[in-house]
């Protein structure tokens, strides 16, 4: 499997290469047309607004929302705000694949909620920067500590103030998790900003993953060494408009091209393809992997072999140089006093259930911790299931709800 999913990457890489840093999401060439977020939420028949924010280090994270629900035409009564976080490889687009029925942006909308989807840095909606040439290698020298130290808290402070609401209800998927966990003990003010954090598949402490790509790579890029210098601070899997028309186009709903498009899911994603309702593999394949830096995966990696959840490791020179110690610091997570929720699988190899145990004990205000009763729910399933609204949406949006309900009574 390794081997084949390298290939592919490979691929994806060589391909990619030369068209790297010229991919818009909003041009298209004749293939299949391609949609924005904005433009998939419309063609349900949802109203949408597209929005950008700046960071203070230059970049342009681009938000999609969803106002109101159409079906409850609730748009000048009072709606409760949700900031939805996409996971690595991801965009705003995964939390809307699954349709109008079963996709957490649209169940939350049609619950009455003012739902708002974020996009990290270096995604295809997020890769501009007023600073920083996007050619410049210093353009993707980030990881998810940047996206949950600035990225998040640069979002949420945009979306507080465009809906003067004080505080809003947060979902992350997977690096949503991660990215969270970052704010919340990096920044711990921002607590305060958070009513309800659900957290789905997290991927925090991984000493214990059995992801086979972190696994078998961890040698060569777990620690600061000859491997990770070579490729930290470049774009991972570029994007290529050619080579993603084509595999969208080719992964139609036809019998014989829907087979392959399955079998390039099975080397994304591994044998968790199981649960996934495969017709949304065509749309998935327009717009992911929808590119990341190569030090989001690093710092992944250093995470299993570390078997802790800190800082990005720079090697001990740098190190000091950065956090005054030969070793990253370690997140402080008793200082995440958010109203926590987590969900996790038990076939998940990135959010392993021994590594997750780990944190009920560090987290003050933990209010679930919630394991999908099926053996087989993988770390793709939380978005893509074809259960995913019973299993997992009507859960959140539920704690979601009932958080609002006893608020109203005091």
């Amino acid at each position: 499997m390794l081997k084949y999913s390298t290939l592919i990457l490979a691929v994806f890489a060589v391909l990619g290469k030369a068209d790297e840093f010229k991919f818009d999401p909003y041009i298209d060439i004749p293939f299949k047309t391609v949609k924005t977020s904005a433009e998939r939420i419309e063609s349900h028949g949802y109203p949408a607004e597209t929005h950008s924010v700046e960071t203070p280090d230059g970049y342009v994270l681009n938000l999609f929302r969803i106002p109101y629900s159409s079906k409850l035409n609730n748009g000048d009564s009072h709606r409760p705000v949700v900031f939805i976080m996409h996971g690595l490889f991801s965009c705003s687009d995964c939390f809307l694949l699954n349709g109008p029925d079963n996709a957490l942006a649209y169940n939350y909308a049609d619950a009455g909620f003012d739902v708002w989807l974020g996009n990290a840095r270096g995604n295809l909606y997020s890769r501009n920067n007023t600073k920083i040439n996007i050619k410049h290698p210093y353009f993707w020298r980030f990881s998810w500590h940047e996206i949950g130290a600035i990225d998040l808290p640069t979002m949420i402070d945009y979306i507080l103030n465009i809906t003067e609401e004080p505080s809003l209800h947060y979902v992350g998927h997977s690096q949503g998790c991660t990215s969270f966990f970052v704010m919340a003990s990096y920044r711990p003010e921002y607590n305060e900003k958070i009513k309800t954090a659900h957290l789905l598949a997290p991927p925090v402490f991984m000493g214990n993953t059995t992801e086979e790509l972190i696994v078998t790579t961890a040698s060569v890029f777990g620690t600061p060494g000859l491997g990770s210098s070579l490729l930290q601070n470049q774009v991972l899997l570029p994007q290529n408009q050619f080579i993603q028309r084509l595999l969208d186009t080719t992964c139609s709903n036809q019998p014989i091209m829907l087979s392959y498009c399955k079998t390039l899911g099975i080397l994304w994603n591994g044998p968790e393809i199981g649960n996934l309702n495969q017709t949304l593999l065509p749309q998935l394949a327009e717009t992911h992997p929808a590119g990341v830096s190569s030090n989001q995966a690093i710092h992944y990696i250093q995470s299993y072999v570390s078997n802790d959840f800190r800082l990005y490791d720079w090697g001990s020179k740098k190190n000091l140089e950065y956090y005054n110690a030969e070793e990253p610091p370690s997140y402080d997570l008793t200082k995440v006093t958010s109203e926590v929720y987590l969900y996790y699988g038990l076939s998940d190899g990135s959010a392993n259930k021994m590594d997750i145990s780990r944190l009920p004990e560090l987290l003050p205000n933990l209010a679930l911790l919630h394991e999908v009763p099926d053996p087989t729910w993988g770390h793709l399933d939380f978005l893509f299931a074809v259960q995913v609204k019973q299993v997992i949406n009507d859960l959140v949006v539920d704690y979601s709800m009932a958080y609002e309900a006893d608020r109203n009574k005091k």
